[in-house]
């Protein structure tokens, strides 16, 4: 038997989150796996402000409850976003699974996560004594582990409204569905008026957290085509030294190769 409170507004569910010892559960596609009896959950599916996905004059809002489904037939989430969590397990899953569970398990291999950092994404972090924006890069601080506090909730995911249409998503898994990644790489490359206004990229199932350096990326910001073609390799020496695999069951010269070859892929495809 599953114990807990169900939730049906945000401010209920910060008020349960205040007073008792529970574990949010969204869908609970991972919660469900290892149930504890003895916990109590907070149910967040029916708190209506964590279940949009709209927009405003500079973001994407998309709420923590909602599902990978919810995602896929949204007409505002980013065809990156959309790609990304299709490729999740199977429509099962994705029918449960929620967005903001993939974030908060902290997971260096969570689909969803990738793109959120190699679109340099905000979180929405809500407790009943206030709430907190933060880059989406600081709220993870290891493998399984995250800044959230024990009174907040992750309500919304902020994204960019513009600039991400000219994108590349690869996941690389052992089999071509159900997969969990063995390299992950996600990353955005725009131009205007011939000269790179923004570069962002991420590495996922590599290290303890998604990589995402954007100093490195910073080298081809503001130069031309061929202007980021003359710095090429030095870009390319610098990730080289930035990635260092974690070992596994996945060699860490695989997965450092895989990265290489897929960050080469990504510049060659958009003419460096």
């Amino acid at each position: 038997m599953v114990n807990g409170y169900q939730a049906t507004s945000l401010n209920e569910a910060l008020a349960i989150l205040a007073k008792e010892v529970v574990t949010p559960y969204g869908g609970g596609t991972d919660l469900m796996i290892a149930a504890d009896e003895k916990a109590n959950y907070l149910f967040l599916t029916k708190v209506p402000e964590m279940k949009n996905i709209v927009e405003d004059k500079e973001y994407i809002r998309i709420g923590a409850a909602c599902t990978f489904t919810d995602i896929i037939d949204s007409t505002l989430a980013p065809a990156m976003l959309k790609e990304a969590v299709a490729q999740i397990a199977a429509p099962a899953i994705r029918n449960l699974g929620t967005v903001g569970g993939n974030i908060c398990n902290g997971s260096p291999k969570a689909d969803s996560a990738l793109i959120f950092f190699a679109t340099d994404a905000k979180l929405r972090l809500v407790s009943s004594k206030g709430e907190r924006v933060i880059p989406i890069t600081e709220f993870y601080l290891g493998n399984r582990k995250t800044s959230l506090q024990a009174d907040e909730l992750l309500v919304e995911i902020l994204m960019k409204r513009t600039g991400l249409s000219n994108y590349y998503y690869k996941k690389v898994g052992a089999r071509d569905a159900l997969a969990i990644s063995r390299v992950s790489f996600a990353a955005v490359l725009n131009v205007e008026q011939g000269k790179i206004v923004a570069c962002m990229t991420a590495f996922g199932a590599v290290s303890d957290v998604i990589i995402r350096r954007a100093d490195i990326d910073a080298m081809l910001v503001g130069k031309t085509i061929d202007e980021a073609k003359a710095v090429k390799e030095d870009y390319f020496a610098a990730f080289a030294q930035a990635i260092v695999p974690i070992r596994g069951r996945i060699s860490a010269e695989y997965r450092k190769s895989v990265c290489m070859n897929l960050l080469r892929d990504f510049l060659e495809s958009n003419g460096i």
